[in-house]
């Protein structure tokens, strides 16, 4: 599969547009947002092409980049939304509008498995067993071709991905409990920025 990839510093460009429906991910130094910071946000509208910003740690001033995630019209993508929305908010300051879920899809549509990470999902909708081995590598310096890669492995199978779960949803009467998850994901972000880490539905 021959991918487009193109790596962007700071924000994305003035004249690039993108489709009504885009994937995205990020990638952090860890995952405590309070230390680890917010390094890369990749987008892709579907047709093998990734979009990587690498962010300014001193300012994330990137305004096309968040003129783009508050943009209510182009449908988002995301695989753990709970995740890269926390961060999205905690450095570039930004609410994202108009929000898809595949791993709370996942939860509700596959519930014939208890594996909904993003590998699986691939590998079941796609037919390709991603490598994941870099996940767990350092985003916040200069970027291999290995690194561009494995960011873009992560958002270009999203748009294929959400669709076949989508159709489970809805052959399971499923989807408007879908939405209403979805619609609780912006207060459970800021439960997070706020430290409620537990299930506060718990007795």
């Amino acid at each position: 599969m021959n991918l487009d990839i193109k790596l962007h510093k700071f924000d994305l460009p003035d004249d690039l547009a993108f489709s009504d429906k885009i994937a995205i991910d990020c990638e952090f130094m860890g995952l405590n947002v309070e230390r680890d910071r917010l390094c890369l946000v990749q987008i892709s509208n579907g047709n093998n092409d990734a979009h990587i910003i690498q962010l300014d740690k001193e300012n994330y001033n990137a305004p096309n980049l968040k003129k783009l995630l508050n943009d209510k019209n182009i449908k988002k993508i995301f695989h753990f939304a709970r995740a890269d929305m926390l961060f999205i908010k905690k450095y570039l300051k930004v609410d994202v509008q108009n929000i898809e879920c595949s791993k709370i899809a996942s939860k509700l549509a596959r519930t014939f498995s208890d594996k909904h990470g993003l590998k699986d999902l691939i590998k079941e909708f796609i037919g390709i067993d991603v490598n994941k081995q870099l996940q767990t590598s350092d985003f916040g310096g200069e970027l291999t071709e290995k690194q561009l890669k494995y960011c873009a492995n992560d958002v270009i199978h999203l748009h294929k991905i959400f669709e076949g779960l989508e159709k489970i949803l809805i052959r399971e009467k499923r989807i408007n409990l879908y939405k209403s998850t979805i619609n609780f994901i912006a207060t459970r972000v800021d439960l997070d920025l706020a430290s409620f880490k537990d299930d506060i539905w718990s007795h």
